[in-house]
């Protein structure tokens, strides 16, 4: 009952602070943290995850748990004071490349630090959705990766392709502007204690090996209060810029799709698309941030039965382009009734990536009971359907299974000498322990 309570009063004041940010569009905030009460604190708490890696003091959300009230009413009297101390985040890293070889770094806070920075995040989240534009869909309240997808199969569709422009920001996380971003929030938000906590979260530093570096440049991913930096930041970079400035001046129709740093401009014109791309270099640089040479590219995408050949004998309906875009490649093929439309299937990285993490995981595992093997399995196959699994990508998602079942089959005959499993065995096996057909979503995204 204590708990819907604090849902509910916190509820009334995000509307309260969203009904100030919508009549206020162009001021800049100046209080806002009395809103972060013990109650805001439970409910900020309630909507951080439970199950993440712990940070570098290693205490568990259950270990914060057992005194829950005590902590939360020491993180409010600190955060208000400007006794807080922020904590190095604890950097991990990732596979990012679908051979393993690269990797991503994340930042894991500690649970207090992610509880106050979901806070934060949550008073942010209110005053900027009022005014963040429709072409953004990462990290946002009622949207989604999916969303995204959908609107660019429409528009491609809408405009029989065109021209695509890839935009891939060379390591933004890492190369976030601090000073940029505080004279960007201070435009809207200039609240001392909410700019004081922004400002020790930049400058917390992070701790590898054992050593604590404090870079310059950079927000950690894997705090709750980057994703919503991140949004602001690109807001006033891309967005904006894209939606006032570069629109009105095209020839062409032209819209902008982004997810977080992920984003891609579709082009009526081919000049509309190379003006744009000659002067978005600049733009970023302004800001710290630099395109990636090899990843940024402009994409012929016209329909294939649109495209001229551009020379004698050069028959281009032959190759149509295609473009990846929130782990989907995008490409042009022909329906079942014979017309050209825009389908999406898993990425090649992606794919590659996502079984390469089933099979270590496999490997891993190939001593434990075939059981607790089955259930693990199917929850990571259900995962995967339930992000890749959209209308038109079928094929994919049946070849991930097999795929799956190889691995498995591989690994759990490697048990010992004598547990080799033939195909027969295999299908019997599976008899037992069915693993899930690839299903799609319930809302297609087409």
């Amino acid at each position: 009952m204590a708990e819907t309570s604090s849902s509910t009063t916190v509820s009334t004041k995000l509307g309260q602070i969203a009904k100030l940010a919508r009549e206020m569009p162009q001021a800049a905030l100046t209080t806002l943290a009395h809103h972060i009460d013990i109650d805001w604190l439970r409910e900020a708490y309630r909507r951080t995850r439970k199950d993440g890696a712990t940070g570098v003091d290693r205490q568990t959300a259950a270990e914060y748990a057992g005194k829950l009230e005590e902590n939360l009413r020491s993180l409010l009297e600190r955060a208000k004071s400007g006794s807080y101390v922020a904590p190095p985040v604890r950097r991990v890293h990732i596979p990012k490349g679908g051979d393993g070889s690269q990797t991503r770094p994340i930042g894991v806070p500690s649970f207090e630090d992610k509880v106050l920075q979901r806070a934060v995040a949550m008073v942010l989240e209110a005053v900027y959705e009022q005014s963040f534009l429709d072409c953004s869909y990462g990290f946002r309240p009622g949207r989604s990766a999916h969303q995204a997808l959908r609107v660019v199969r429409e528009q491609t569709m809408k405009m029989a392709g065109r021209w695509v422009l890839e935009i891939d920001v060379r390591k933004f996380f890492d190369s976030l502007d601090h000073r940029h971003l505080r004279d960007i929030v201070r435009k809207r938000v200039r609240d001392g204690v909410l700019l004081r906590l922004i400002g020790k979260w930049l400058k917390a530093g992070v701790m590898e090996d054992g050593r604590i570096e404090y870079p310059e440049a950079g927000s950690p991913q894997g705090g709750s209060i980057s994703p919503v930096l991140s949004n602001i930041y690109l807001h006033e970079v891309l967005d904006e810029w894209f939606t006032r400035q570069v629109v009105p001046r095209l020839v062409g129709r032209a819209v902008l799709i982004r997810y977080c740093d992920d984003a891609i401009i579709i082009f009526e014109r081919e000049r509309d698309a190379q003006r744009v791309l000659d002067v978005l270099p600049k733009r970023l640089a302004r800001y710290g941030l630099t395109l990636h040479p090899e990843k940024t590219r402009l994409v012929d995408f016209r329909r294939p039965d649109t495209r001229e050949a551009s020379r004698e004998g050069d028959d281009a309906r032959t190759r149509p382009g295609s473009f990846d875009l929130l782990g989907f490649t995008h490409y042009w093929a022909k329906s079942r009734k014979g017309h050209w439309v825009v389908k999406q299937k898993t990425a090649g990285d992606r794919f590659q990536r996502a079984l390469k993490r089933v099979a270590d995981w496999c490997r891993r595992q190939r001593h434990e009971p075939v059981r607790e093997q089955w259930v693990a399995l199917r929850r990571k196959l259900l995962g995967h359907y339930g992000y890749f699994g959209i209308t038109g990508n079928s094929p994919a998602l049946y070849n991930f299974h097999y795929r799956v079942v190889c691995a498995w089959r591989k690994w759990l005959s490697r048990r010992s000498q004598r547990a080799y499993i033939s195909w027969d065995r295999m299908g019997c096996l599976l008899r037992d322990y069915p693993l899930p057909q690839p299903r799609l979503r319930s809302v297609s995204v087409t």
